[in-house]
């Protein structure tokens, strides 16, 4: 990534800090070289390498190097999505989705396939070490007996654009799942399965992060079916998914794991956390006063900009709760629900195109205001941007072009705005994923 010159240097240094801090190569070495279990991995007969998630190609470099002198005894695969690759010696990276596609995939289901058959030919004396990260989910698609991918597809468009929460979310998909809810680490009967774990979940629950696939589920079958039932969803679901969670929740079918081995290790080694963290320390050493509104933001995403245009009101106009030069930051990730008319964009750049028409609202409140918003992965939505980044020139272009920012919000359709003003932050896959950074500089 090249962090641009001029008035928007600052905002996306801080950004790009926040990215660097959550660099899956230099996490995964320092674990597997100075962390508690790195002994144990290092000296077994041999180690099995799985895993997915957009994080995986960086992941699995970082395990190479940390390696690097008993390569001989590693072997794996990682899913990742394509574009995504580097050249590895002893992990092969198995592309198992298009970039921007967040769905299920039949690669997908094939890479899960290998990954079943490597654990399950394990001895007593193999280590695992799974690397998971954001994405994962989508990468490991292999459904429950009975059930088909394309089934899997349309539940999972449904849940996406019902806007359910993703702890929702894989509540059902773990139970459409061979792998997910702990089934992966149930494969495994070597002596250790470490899961070095980068975290795109607010809060960081095991069970949730790619669907947990190496750890307990306190989920159950009856509660994906009200999962369903709560977005008025049933009568949409394919009659065979239906099915099958009526059978689990009838006792007919096992349930996920609600304990797993204590040879299952699970560490959590990057979050959004320390991604604030680290662009907390940017931003003061650029001279900003730092409010750090946390990494457990969630909800709506219009609502969520709301309540941001006002606390940055109030530090323009009071000074508090903290003064100018400010740096407000905020983590999570929130959520858009389409409605049938919904045009293109992704969540960043509605947050700040929402935050942008709120302030606009008050003459002058927009002044010295920049807002920038990216996930950290490199994607926001279907589309080729990370979010955006604006300030008053933003609508000063948007007029000349005759573009409404209302407008353009009602129809969730902020990717043409930004990408008619200039304003798209475009940044490539970034090889890791902690949610999403949002930076906004008033001065």
């Amino acid at each position: 990534m090249t962090t641009p010159s001029g008035p928007r240097a600052d905002p996306r240094a801080i950004w790009d800090a926040a990215v660097a801090a959550a660099r899956p190569g230099p996490l995964v070495a320092h674990e597997l070289t100075a962390g508690p279990l790195a002994g144990a991995v290092r000296h077994a007969r041999r180690v099995l390498v799985v895993g997915a998630g957009k994080a995986g190609a960086g992941m699995a470099a970082g395990l190479e190097a940390a390696l690097a002198d008993t390569l001989d005894r590693v072997e794996g695969v990682v899913s990742v999505p394509e574009g995504a690759t580097l050249p590895l010696k002893r992990v092969r990276l198995h592309p198992a989705r298009p970039v921007g596609v967040n769905e299920p995939t039949p690669a997908g289901v094939a890479g899960t396939e290998a990954m079943l058959r490597l654990l399950a030919a394990a001895g007593p004396d193999d280590v695992a070490v799974c690397l998971l990260s954001g994405g994962g989910s989508a990468l490991l698609p292999t459904p429950a007996d009975g059930i088909t991918l394309a089934d899997k597809l349309v539940v999972t468009k449904l849940l996406h654009r019902s806007g359910a929460a993703i702890g929702e979310m894989n509540a059902v998909r773990k139970h459409l799942s061979r792998v997910k809810g702990g089934r992966l680490a149930e494969a495994f009967r070597g002596r250790l399965l470490l899961s070095l774990i980068i975290s795109d979940v607010v809060g960081d629950p095991l069970d949730v992060i790619a669907s947990g696939p190496t750890a307990p589920d306190p989920t159950t079958y009856a509660e994906a079916l009200a999962v369903l039932d709560r977005y008025d969803l049933r009568d949409q679901t394919p009659s065979a998914v239906i099915g099958h969670l009526a059978r689990g929740a009838a006792g007919e079918l096992p349930e996920a794991p609600k304990v797993l081995p204590p040879n299952v290790v699970n560490r959590v080694i990057a979050s959004n956390r320390l991604s604030l963290d680290a662009a907390a320390r940017t931003a003061a050493g650029l001279g900003y006063r730092v409010l750090d509104l946390g990494a457990f933001v969630e909800g709506e995403t219009r609502p969520v900009a709301t309540a941001v245009a006002g606390v940055v009101r109030s530090i323009r106009r009071d000074g508090q709760p903290v003064a100018p030069p400010a740096c407000l930051l905020i983590g999570g990730e929130t959520t858009v629900t389409l409605g049938n008319d919904s045009g293109k964009g992704g969540r960043n750049q509605e947050f700040v195109l929402a935050v942008l028409a709120k302030l606009a609202e008050s003459p002058g409140d927009l002044g010295g205001v920049t807002i920038l918003s990216g996930g950290t992965d490199g994607e926001d939505g279907p589309t080729d941007a990370a979010g955006a980044v604006a300030d008053a020139g933003t609508l000063a272009r948007a007029a000349a072009l005759g573009l409404s920012a209302d407008d353009h919000l009602r129809r969730h359709d902020a990717y043409p705005f930004f990408d008619a003003t200039g304003d798209l932050l475009r940044t490539g896959l970034t090889g890791t994923n902690v949610m999403d950074v949002r930076v906004i500089l008033v001065v």
